[in-house]
């Protein structure tokens, strides 16, 4: 228990306090340098009754005693009720910019003056832009930044590590829709679905545009990032009888690869009959798949990308479409969101989605839920839950 002369000093020389009452010291040590702070984490060694709610994270200024505020950047659309209760352990509070210029200018209005934790919203890269090292200087309190969805690259998390700011997504709930997205694509480009469905709207039943598509089964289906999605994506086309492969920058054991055959990326491109798009989109994957890459693909190859739109050049795809070379792809994202290339609009044997990917009520509920649930954990116990794999080595520290 910290003594009362102890605590009652800290008060009066710390400009902010924070306290977490389930937080160890551990997870402590990454809070901005520049900040003047007393941290202290404290467990009670009475009993505590089982109908005795967690103490909130409280936080000191100009002698008043106050909840931590939470932000969000955003809007909540289906775990409201779950928002909500967060009044319960800190103050929430909404963004109310539109564009990056109007949030920096709120930030320095003070109103978002002791954030601890931030709500990212999917649409909020319209607000902030890149959350970067000006955005995160303009919130100097901020320690907790949790992103509803699986990507991240909206965020700098290099700018956030040195500012102390520990950043965590949601794995795992969206691989479901994600992959179920990958193989309707798949199974479209495969039997070449698109033109005829276009031409059933203008009037003609199947035609002069309809073409003889591919069955899936024994075919071969490349998978390039093999993660929760790529292995979900792996698994169900295991269904249809196709034959799987992938490349990952490591090797998966045989269970959690589900005894698809690991190969070299360039083996992967020139023998994959359908090629998968399933990796995260960062400085070394922008552009993996451009012109030298289609080069090296077979001739008719399928191509399907619900991953991040700069992952593929789009122009070399677009080249390789009208060549032949890939003759038919499936996309739900692309490399200038929301702009298309003109290209891929024209080519009716592309079919195309508005990044909808992960798009159903459930997936979005529970992802709303889950990040709300670690907003909760990082103001009640100094912690996340699922930090981004950059910053895996601070959840050890």
């Amino acid at each position: 228990m910290i003594h009362k002369e102890m605590f009652l000093s800290v008060l009066r020389t710390s400009e902010v306090l924070f306290v977490f009452p389930k937080a160890s010291p551990k997870s402590l040590c990454h809070f901005p340098k520049h900040i003047k702070t007393r941290t202290r984490s404290y467990h009670s060694s009475r009993p505590q009754s089982t109908n005795t709610k967690p103490v909130a994270t409280g936080i000191r200024k100009m002698g008043s005693i106050q909840k931590p505020k939470v932000l969000l950047i955003g809007s909540i659309t289906h775990a409201k009720e779950e928002w909500d209760a967060l009044k319960d352990v800190a103050d929430p509070i909404v963004v109310k910019s539109t564009n990056r210029s109007d949030f920096l200018a709120e930030a320095k209005s003070g109103a978002f003056d002791g954030v601890v934790t931030a709500f990212r919203s999917f649409t909020s890269m319209s607000i902030t832009g890149q959350f970067d090292s000006e955005i995160l200087s303009s919130i100097p309190t901020l320690r907790f930044l949790c992103q509803n969805g699986a990507g991240y690259d909206p965020i700098n998390i290099s700018d956030c590590t040195s500012a102390g700011v520990q950043v965590c997504n949601v794995p795992i709930i969206a691989d479901d829709a994600t992959s179920d997205t990958a193989i309707f694509l798949m199974l479209g480009a495969l039997r070449m679905f698109n033109p005829c469905m276009a031409t059933l709207r203008t009037g003609e039943f199947k035609g002069p545009a309809f073409k003889l598509g591919h069955d899936p089964r024994g075919k071969v289906l490349g998978i390039l990032g093999m993660g929760g999605i790529g292995r979900e994506v792996a698994r169900k086309a295991g269904v249809f009888g196709m034959k799987v492969q992938y490349y990952n920058r490591k090797k998966l054991s045989e269970e959690m690869s589900g005894g698809a055959t690991y190969v070299g990326f360039d083996e992967l491109l020139g023998t994959s009959d359908v090629l998968s798009l399933n990796l995260p989109l960062n400085a070394n994957t922008r552009h993996i798949i451009s012109t030298a890459e289609f080069a090296k693909m077979k001739q008719d190859v399928v191509i399907v990308n619900t991953a991040r739109g700069p992952v593929m050049d789009e122009a070399a795809l677009v080249e390789s479409l009208e060549s032949g070379k890939v003759r038919s792809a499936g996309l739900d994202v692309y490399e200038e969101e929301p702009k298309i290339h003109p290209g891929l609009i024209k080519n009716p044997n592309v079919i195309l989605l508005p990044h909808v990917g992960t798009l159903t009520y459930e997936t979005q509920k529970a992802m709303e839920v889950f990040t709300i649930e670690n907003v909760r954990r990082a103001v009640e116990e100094g912690r996340l839950n699922g930090l981004v794999p950059e910053q895996a080595h601070l959840a050890k520290s």
